[in-house]
């Protein structure tokens, strides 16, 4: 479904040595799989991330998604597969102030030339499944955290995309908050057959995965991360 062959990206920061961000990644990621790259800050998690978005070039490599390569797309083709195909939920909470929590989730289906109106009727139930029936016309200041990060969950599913990238989704979440997202999200997900990436430091966050992949120095290691804080059930 998703795979990447040999991703190189590397920095260079005026005379210092290049740093290397990513460095030589292969990875598959079935359909429906939900994969964690766990490792520390600074290990290239998040730049791999924004390479599978098409928002960073590799120095070379491929990356394609269902058979195509996403990797060198124009920049117009790149900015259609991102509000069509992809999904991002990041860790920044980027809602509109003063606008309704279901207008800030309908904000990509409105990109994509849907009506607002029946942009609203589309990501209502994708709302109510995250536990925000009650809250859809509050706007985000009247929000908690968690409640906003649950926002931004809708807006990203809110297209079916064919790929979901989560860049530590619950960075700005206290762990009780954090839990409750990972658990929706990791749920909404498995129950529309998603395939997403996540990329985590936090060993709770990837305790949620399928399969645990340990990124440090821009390369996959086969080492596995630290002991599980939580037990979740993947069935």
């Amino acid at each position: 479904m998703l795979e990447l062959h040999e991703i190189v990206k590397h920095y260079r920061i005026g005379e210092s040595e290049p740093v290397h961000a990513v460095d030589g990644v292969s990875l598959k990621v079935r359909k429906g799989e939900l994969v964690a790259l766990y490792g520390p800050s600074g290990s290239g998690k998040s730049t791999l991330l924004l390479l599978i978005a098409a928002l960073l070039r590799p120095d070379s490599g491929s990356i394609v998604l269902d058979g195509h390569e996403i990797s060198a797309l124009s920049d117009q083709k790149a900015a259609r597969y991102r509000l069509r195909e992809l999904g991002f939920v990041r860790q920044t909470l980027n809602l509109t102030p003063g606008v309704s929590a279901v207008d800030n989730a309908a904000l990509k289906l409105m990109g994509m030339g849907v009506r607002a109106r029946e942009a609203r009727e589309q990501v209502t139930p994708l709302m109510d499944t995250l536990g925000l029936e009650d809250r859809l016309h509050h706007r985000s200041d009247q929000l908690s955290m968690g409640e906003r990060q649950r926002v931004m969950i809708a807006r990203a599913l809110s297209t079916d995309p064919k790929l979901v990238l989560a860049d530590e989704p619950t960075g700005s979440l206290d762990s009780r908050r954090g839990q409750e997202v990972l658990e929706l999200l990791a749920g909404v997900c498995r129950q529309r057959e998603l395939t997403v990436v996540l990329v985590t430091h936090d060993p709770q966050a990837a305790s949620y995965a399928d399969r645990v992949l340990t990124l440090r120095d821009g390369q996959l290691r086969d080492d596995e991360p630290e002991p599980r804080l939580v037990s979740v059930d993947a069935s």
